[in-house]
This record gives structure tokens, sequence and C-alpha cells, in this order.
């Protein structure tokens, strides 16, 4: 069986590899992170390059966003650490985020860009103040984060798990407010709301992208495929119209 363990190794032994990518908020640039410790920006025209690859984490960057004014990009790593870049620049915003005892495993900004959302492999989830980098409430805890995203209104967040299993939060409460999402027979590796909210993206271990209705919990469509190895990150393009995803087979 391919499991996520065994992926792990295996990927730790390609230094390319993607992790993970997101659409500016314009749509006009993809943000990407790798295991070669980098964060890069992209034309999403040309496929080149905006400016240098962003250095600062020790170890593999997990997971990358766009601010919502697209100004900055989060990211975090396997160092425990979660950083704030200008995205024109590439420049510190401020000291990495600490205080996670386990990999990052995803981050994404507040719909009003005042926070971050982390999902750690150490079982938490923890909402964070961008300015300050301080916990803004106490880390909501369940199962083994692999990645996270807010609902548009803000005032839900997403997670998907190596449970293989999504779950929605109350943000003021910390509280699941439904029953987990089933469906994929491996873990998830990358979740993501749709811009009206009405429907989440979900990568996986299997290879596949599925996107489905928050309201009925069902599938929207049949599982989209082509990737030949796990899928790492999905998004949606800001119209809503477009899925973006990356993959262990190097291809976005």
């Amino acid at each position: 069986m391919w499991t996520r363990a065994n992926w792990i190794w295996s990927s730790s032994q390609d230094s390319d590899r993607v992790t993970s990518v997101a659409f500016s908020p314009d749509g006009k640039s993809i943000v990407s992170g790798s295991w070669d410790k980098t964060i890069r920006v992209w034309d999403v025209e040309t496929g080149e390059l905006l400016s240098e690859p962003f250095k600062g984490h020790t170890l593999c960057v997990t997971s990358v966003g766009f601010s919502p004014d697209g100004k900055r990009i989060v990211s975090g790593s396997w160092d425990h650490l979660i950083r704030v870049w200008i995205a024109e620049t590439g420049d510190l915003v401020s000291k990495p985020f600490g205080g996670n005892t386990g990999h990052v495993s995803s981050v994404t900004f507040s719909p009003n860009g005042k926070c971050i959302v982390s999902g750690s492999q150490d079982k938490t989830i923890r909402v964070w103040d961008v300015e300050t980098g301080a916990l803004i409430l106490e880390p909501f805890i369940g199962h083994m984060v692999t990645s996270v995203a807010f609902l548009a209104d803000g005032k839900h967040i997403l997670s998907g798990s190596d449970d293989e299993t999504i779950r929605v939060w109350d943000v003021k409460m910390g509280e699941l407010v439904a029953d987990p999402f089933k469906g994929h027979t491996y873990w998830v590796t990358s979740v993501a709301f749709s811009p009206d909210g009405k429907c989440i993206v979900l990568g996986s271990g299997d290879e596949t992208i599925r996107v489905w209705d928050v309201e009925m919990g069902e599938l929207v469509s049949e599982p989209f495929t082509g990737h030949t190895s796990p899928v790492t990150s999905v998004a949606f393009s800001p119209d809503g119209k477009h899925i973006v995803s990356g993959s262990a087979d190097k291809t976005i």
C-alpha cells in the first residue's frame, strides 16, 4: 500500500518536488513551495519566475499562500516555523512564528488578512495574529492536520488529515460544527474552499482531486485524475472556474 509515511521518505530523496501552490488574488501569479526549502513566485501566462527564490526555511517548505491583498506570502515548514514575506521583494515581514512541536503542514491567511491559520503534525490547528505572531486562540486539538483553509466569511476553518477525513471548525469556539466528511481512501493532503464558499476541493495521496458540495456533503463530480504521484496541493482560481494542483510527480 502507498502510505503517507513511505511517500515522505521517498520525497525526501528528491529535493525539487513541489509541495504547495496558490494563486495570487488577481490571478496573475502563482506561488509555490518546494522540498528545496525555497518559495518561488511565477507569472501565470509565461511560466517565468518574477523574482529570486525566497530563502530562510531550514527544512522543506510544506505550504504557501498569498494574503487577500496580494502583498504578502505566508509559508510553513518542516522546521516547525511560519514565516511571512513581502511578495514583491521576498523580505521577511517579522520574526518567524514559533510554538508548534511538530512539522507545520499547512498555512493560510484569513479572508480579512489579519490572521493566519496553521495546521501541524502535532495534531493542532492554531490561529495567529499576522502583525505580532501571537496566538489569538487556544490551539484546536483533533487530528493530525495536513491542510487547513478559511471559509470566505472567516467564521469557519476546514482541515484535512492523515485520518482521511475533512473537518469543519467554528473559529470562535474551536469546536467541530459537523461530522467529519469521509470518502478518500488515502490521506487528505490539501483542502481549499471555492471563492463563493459552496464547494471544497481536496487533493489526496490517492493521486486524485475531488470537489465536494459543502451543504450536501456530496461529491460534485467524478474525481479528477492525471497526476502520477500524490497530489500535494490544490487551490481555486479567484473566479472559481479553475483549479491548480501540484504533485510529487513534479508537475503543476
